[in-house]
């Protein structure tokens, strides 16, 4: 039931954010859910470097976000040019610097450096690239999020609930144990009938182009689930958090966002 609830008074302010907001505001929301995200994975990360600065990181990812924004410039695709690669370089050296200075000078003992520096680097790519990716299709047209979210997430319902009924087989059993190949189907074939429906609404008429990379999308969101699946099972905890009742925190909500965002960026770039 609570899951419901908070599905409930989640989707509307979900909604209003893509359709209200315009594309910095919009962005500004996906980085505000990544930073969350960030606090989470670094509660996950902590067992294996307890004396790194892992607080950092949603910081890190921040900036890295508004730095990546600045680089790709004002166009809805990509940007080209010097300025970008200005931007691009000047990012990748902050980072790297705030990095090394967050080890060297957190104090981090010498056996944790190369786990604090593994997490905080994959961390900060982890969150950055999808808050990017969702502002960039934002900007594209405010239906490409609504894509995202309804490929990923109507699939993760088609799943859950034919998983808990006929899952037999289970696909990943070390890393998650209650995902089954049943599951993942139904999670496939519900992302494949929402990207039919979108592209009929959206666009006018069914586009089997849409319908396929919504399916893209959506095993690439599979897999991103399992990915955050793995690490909770490598840091021993169930949850990532607390915050959304009956979904856990919000790293375990947008897991799979995570990968799908930036699938289906450079999918509509490369074929729309």
């Amino acid at each position: 039931m609570q899951r419901v609830l908070t599905a409930l008074v989640g989707s509307p302010l979900i909604l209003a954010a893509v359709f209200l907001l315009s594309w910095p505001w919009f962005f500004a929301f996906a980085v505000a859910a990544v930073a969350l995200a960030a606090l989470e994975l670094a509660r996950i990360l902590r067992p294996l470097a307890p004396g790194a600065p892992l607080g950092i990181l949603p910081a890190l990812v921040i900036a890295a976000a508004v730095a990546a924004v600045l680089a790709l410039g004002s166009g809805p695709a990509w940007a080209g040019g010097k300025d970008a690669e200005v931007w691009g370089i000047a990012a990748g050296l902050a980072l790297t610097l705030g990095l090394a200075a967050a080890v060297l000078f957190g104090r981090t003992p010498t056996a944790q450096a190369l786990p604090a520096v593994g997490g905080l680097c994959f961390g900060t790519l982890y969150l950055t690239l999808p808050a990017v990716a969702m502002g960039r299709l934002h900007r594209i047209d405010p239906w490409l999020p609504l894509l995202a979210f309804g490929v990923v997430w109507l699939g993760d319902t088609a799943a859950f609930y034919v998983g808990s009924r006929w899952g037999r087989h289970k696909m990943a059993p070390v890393v998650s144990p209650n995902k089954s190949w049943e599951g993942a189907a139904a999670s496939l074939l519900a992302a494949l009938a929402t990207a039919a429906l979108w592209s009929w609404a959206v666009r006018g008429r069914v586009e089997p182009a849409v319908v396929a990379l919504g399916g893209v999308v959506n095993a690439a969101g599979q897999i991103g689930d399992l990915a955050e699946s793995l690490f909770k099972r490598g840091s021993g905890i169930k949850d990532s958090g607390h915050l959304l009742p009956g979904h856990g925190g919000m790293l375990d909500r947008i897991d799979g966002l995570l990968f799908a965002a930036p699938v289906l960026w450079i999918g509509w770039l490369l074929f729309f």
